[in-house]
């Protein structure tokens, strides 16, 4: 037969020859795992929706710290669920709040650990938006403020990186400004650059308790229809000062990934986010998909489209198949 055709497979013959050919491949460095920390003791709640995924009370940290560095895991971002909620969020930035605690006590106990400080205030909020409320809607430039207080008394706290996901205006701006006016300016700002109204968001709220009272978020979260105003946000974040630059969802947004990686030089962190983890999850219980097969596939499509970093409850189980 004559030879008018490439022989592509030549370098998919063996398990050693696609191992040495591979474009990508994921690796625990590339892993930031999710905790939900909430006032109270002896408290390990899974969340109905997520399986696996648990509320933790602090008295719990030390045991969860041990079992990531044990897996290989090197960095956490917190989420706060705090026992007192009110209008103004204050919880979010309080001396001893939630997540100022659980940073103090991760820091003590695991100081290897690199904590990142999800830094919002709709966890915190008798409303649930994320931010002040005037007149139904939220208030760009009062919300600031106190968004910027809430990353002081974070780094304050000991946190190695804040994470604003707010999605207000000049977020990046604001904050980058009060860090290095409060003496943090070597704390960089992981931003939540790129972060759409997504349906996917829906087992965090449950985790996080944290659905809006009123409303919805579609004023302030981008419109999934949206592409170029990814770039956009990111273009912006970028001359603020952004050190790391966030696109959640990930796996329904790898386009914007892959935009967002064209774009820029800065780091780029896929969330893998809570309705994402939970599907998998729950045909995997139903013996539906092979969940390792399918997780891995993902996750490195996640890698593939560009990202650096991934943010995913499914980090453990990756360090045990890897």
């Amino acid at each position: 037969m004559s030879e008018s055709f490439k022989r592509h497979r030549r370098l998919r013959s063996s398990a050693a020859m696609r191992s040495i050919v591979r474009e990508n491949e994921l690796k625990m460095d590339d892993f930031i795992y999710p905790l939900f920390v909430m006032e109270g003791n002896d408290i390990k709640n899974e969340v109905p929706s997520m399986p696996g995924v648990y509320q933790l009370s602090l008295d719990n940290l030390k045991e969860e710290a041990d079992e990531l560095l044990s897996l290989g895991i090197k960095a956490i971002m917190l989420f706060g669920i705090p026992s007192e909620k009110d209008e103004q969020g204050t919880g979010a930035f309080k001396e001893n709040g939630i997540v100022q605690q659980a940073t103090r006590l991760m820091k003590k106990e695991a100081p290897e650990l690199l904590i990142v400080a999800d830094t919002c205030l709709c966890e915190y909020t008798s409303h649930g938006h994320c931010g002040v409320i005037h007149h139904e809607d939220v208030d760009n430039d009062e919300s600031l403020k106190l968004l910027a207080k809430t990353a002081v008394s974070q780094a304050e706290a000991g946190a190695d990186i804040i994470a604003p996901s707010n999605m207000m205006d000049g977020f990046v701006a604001v904050i980058r400004e009060a860090l290095d006016e409060a003496g943090y300016n070597n704390i960089p700002i992981m931003s939540y650059a790129v972060k759409y109204a997504s349906a996917f968001y829906g087992p965090f709220r449950d985790a996080a308790d944290s659905s809006p009272q009123f409303g919805d978020r579609k004023t302030y979260q981008m419109d999934p229809s949206n592409r170029l105003e990814a770039l956009r946000e990111t273009e912006s974040d970028i001359e603020e000062g952004a050190d790391f630059l966030i696109v959640k969802p990930a796996m329904s947004f790898l386009d914007i990934v892959r935009d967002v990686r064209n774009h820029s030089n800065t780091p780029v962190v896929a969330y893998n986010v809570s309705g994402e983890y939970s599907m998998v999850k729950a045909a995997a219980l139903n013996g539906w998909i092979d969940e390792k097969e399918l997780v891995l596939e993902k996750l490195t499509a996640m890698k593939r489209a560009g990202a650096d970093l991934i943010i995913s409850y499914f980090a453990k189980d990756v360090a045990k198949w890897l």
